[in-house]
């Protein structure tokens, strides 16, 4: 029988991590998807307006966020996985 993540804090500093983590990660990805979007419509109108720099903001927004939550991301399913399998190191 698996505790409750409330009863771990350590369980529970994971589960809440991995909640900004998924947030992180969706606003990073979103970042990109508005930089590909804003790309499109630069190029599709000679780079003119406010295209070129919305597009570089948010490939910079994205460069910037992006990275942490993926390491995070990374760490946090290892520590579940080593948990699993009775590696937790307890």
């Amino acid at each position: 029988m698996r505790p409750e993540p409330h009863a771990d804090p350590v369980r529970a500093r994971r589960a809440r991590i991995s909640v900004a983590v998924r947030w992180a990660t969706r606003a990073g990805y979103l970042a990109f998807l508005v930089a590909i979007v804003a790309f499109a419509l630069g190029f599709a109108t000679g780079f003119a307006g406010p295209f070129v720099g919305v597009t570089i903001v948010a490939l910079a927004t994205a460069c910037a966020v992006l990275p942490v939550p993926i390491i995070l991301g990374y760490g946090i399913r290892a520590a579940e996985r080593d948990e699993r399998e009775g590696r937790g190191g307890r």
